[in-house]
């Protein structure tokens, strides 16, 4: 049975499509989702190297943007009558949603199939593809 769903979202269109199916899984039996959104690390170690203004201030405005974006999704999830979770981490998205996955004891994981990074996603292939083949229970790709 579907109880709690893993939401990993990069607030990009397609994970806002993915929302909008989690909405009617209410119905369907599922009473919790843990919204995740991961800071690539990967991004803070460019801010460091290469950024021409404050580093530290701009890692804190990014993620304080994160969490204002995973208030609202929770504040929709639980106007649809879902218990939320919400967490925020840095790190590697795919390992991050997998260590996140075994954690919560997640029923299934909805996800969007192409994030914000098209480029990336062509030429290394998106994050909810390698979830797909990584992830130890059930997964739901929404497409564009």
């Amino acid at each position: 049975m579907l109880s709690k769903i893993l939401y990993p979202t990069d607030f990009s269109d397609v994970s806002k499509k993915a929302l909008e199916t989690i909405k009617h899984l209410g119905s369907a039996g599922v009473k919790s989702v843990i919204v995740l959104h991961v800071v690539n690390e990967k991004g803070f170690l460019a801010l460091e190297q290469f950024a021409a203004g404050d580093a530290p201030k701009m890692e804190r405005e990014l993620m304080s943007d994160a969490e204002k974006g995973l208030d609202s999704i929770a504040k929709e999830l639980e106007q649809c009558g879902f218990q939320v979770k919400k967490r925020l981490e840095l790190g590697h998205p795919l390992r991050e949603i997998l260590r996140v996955e075994e954690e919560e004891a997640v029923s299934l994981i909805i996800v969007g199939s192409h994030g914000r990074s098209n480029l990336e996603e062509v030429l290394l292939g998106s994050v909810s593809e390698k979830v797909a083949r990584k992830c130890k229970g059930p997964i739901l790709i929404v497409k564009r």
